[in-house]
């Protein structure tokens, strides 16, 4: 993530990144979908024993957060110049060179957990942050204390061994970032303990004994899109171009591209191969053998060479 080097120490001081800022407002908003039943992380664990099945990670089956959360920041922004007169603002949300975790840490919104992730009593991790840079003056508020103890469940379960110590996370190993925010091929070494795994990795929170509490969102946006959850690799994989971008319009998903989708799909079914041999999942791959994208053609290889 070189986009973050760039921008040198603008992410530790705000009035570098938007000159005038004195306060930082942080938000943090739920995403669990309006109907998750209260057995959901034994659900989302289960699906990663069924090889064939296609797994997405929870944020991203609904509706882009981008979108959702920097519009209602916007308008609080909008409503607190309406009460105090003219406020020199800007918002952001996963969206520039912001120490987000940072920020909400020392704001009081949760603690660092092991995985480096935000933890509330109230509401586990399953949130998205975000932020207002103020021109105004407001009081702080106090951090909160660290409640992780002596449990690294996360550590335990990561499946690369990203967490490579408390608080401190190898994002070269983590399957968020190889799927999500790497481009080119996926390291061999790694492939095989991706899994199931096609965009994102929820492994780490589904064990964390805080988000028990997790909050349902109660907002449709963050309802999983038909073809996000259940759905096999197969028929993902079947996806053309403009079924995918037609699919993924307004999803978080559809930044990565249908080529690296193609990618982070045939390398789940190269492992399922390795558990499973299916002829379905044979065929389907053996359809790309010759696909333009030279790093799709890889990975179909490695795939059938199981």
């Amino acid at each position: 993530m070189d986009y973050m080097a760039r921008h040198g120490m603008k992410r530790a001081r705000p009035a570098e990144l938007v000159p005038g800022t004195v306060s930082v407002i942080t938000a943090r908003m739920d995403y669990l979908p309006r109907y998750t039943p209260e057995d959901w992380t034994e659900q989302e664990l289960a699906r990663l024993q069924r090889p064939g099945e296609a797994i997405v990670s929870v944020y991203a089956r609904g509706r882009d957060y981008h979108k959702v959360l920097r519009s209602r920041l916007q308008q609080l922004a909008e409503r607190i110049g309406a009460a105090v007169g003219p406020l020199g603002h800007r918002v952001f949300t996963d969206s520039a060179p912001v120490l987000e975790a940072e920020l909400a840490r020392r704001s009081g919104q949760g603690w660092r957990g092991k995985h480096t992730l935000i933890l509330s009593r109230e509401g586990g991790s399953m949130a998205f942050l975000g932020e207002i840079y103020l021109d105004l003056a407001l009081p702080p508020t106090a951090a909160v204390s660290d409640h992780c103890g002596s449990c690294s469940a996360c550590m335990a379960v990561c499946p690369t061994q990203a967490i490579v110590a408390p608080y401190r996370l190898d994002a070269r190993r983590c399957i968020s970032y190889l799927t999500i925010e790497h481009d080119g091929p996926i390291p061999e070494s790694l492939r095989p303990l991706i899994g199931n795994r096609i965009y994102g990795c929820d492994d780490c929170q589904l064990v964390c004994p805080w988000n028990k509490f997790a909050q349902r969102s109660p907002l449709p946006d963050f309802d999983p899109r038909e073809g996000l959850t259940g759905a096999t690799l197969v028929e993902l994989f079947g996806w053309s171009e403009e079924e995918f971008l037609r699919r993924t319009e307004g999803s978080p998903i559809r930044r990565i591209g249908h080529a690296r989708w193609l990618r982070n799909i045939a390398v789940a079914m190269g492992n399922a191969l390795r558990q499973a041999d299916e002829p379905v999942t044979r065929a389907a791959l053996a359809a790309h053998t010759a696909h333009p994208d030279p790093v799709v053609r890889e990975a179909v290889a490695w795939a059938l060479s199981a």
